[in-house]
């Protein structure tokens, strides 16, 4: 469910942003929004509240930033309010985000390796990613799970590569427990 409201809130936010030409400009507003947010927990748990009316919460938005950002942004942020999704407001940041960098040409990228890579490797993934896919640029997160034993995980999207050495040996469990 949380999927489908960001889905549905972040792909109307950048139906929106394009249609203004300014997805970019969109994106660093959200970003900030977001982080302020986040940095915040109590203006969230406020807007979260379910006791204050949906007319409180949104003077407080217009008092907090009216002014500060788009009239648009305000208005979305508004609609959150009036459609109780503000709490979903970091999953519906990240979708659009994806949106934004997708139109632009930058994939995002999760990479988890056993170890953690020096700078060289790092930007050898990068590269061997930017070759094997449409994107001209690659924000590229890399984290570290001592538990795949070797090798790497690579998220890109829905799209996941799986070469790590834990994965290879519960196949090769489930094919002995089969066979």
């Amino acid at each position: 469910m949380a999927k489908l409201i960001a889905k549905t809130y972040g792909g109307a936010l950048f139906e929106l942003a394009v249609e203004k030409d300014s997805a970019e400009g969109f994106l660093h507003e959200f970003d900030a929004i977001c982080q302020a947010i986040m940095a915040n927990p109590d203006f969230l748990r406020l807007m979260v509240h379910p006791k204050i009316t949906g007319e409180d919460k949104v003077r407080v938005l217009e008092d907090v930033f009216k002014g500060r950002v788009s009239d648009e942004m305000v208005g979305f942020l508004e609609l959150l309010i009036v459609k109780d999704r503000f709490g979903e407001i970091a999953a519906i940041f990240d979708y659009f985000a994806a949106a934004v960098k997708d139109s632009l040409g930058i994939g995002v990228a999760y990479v988890t390796t056993a170890q953690s890579l020096g700078e060289i490797q790092k930007s050898q993934v990068i590269d061997r990613l930017l070759a094997v896919t449409e994107y001209r640029e690659m924000d590229t997160h890399f984290a570290v799970d001592e538990g795949l034993i070797g090798g790497m995980v690579i998220r890109i999207g829905d799209r996941v590569v799986d070469s790590s050495v834990r994965t290879h040996l519960d196949k090769m469990r489930k094919q002995l427990l089969v066979g």
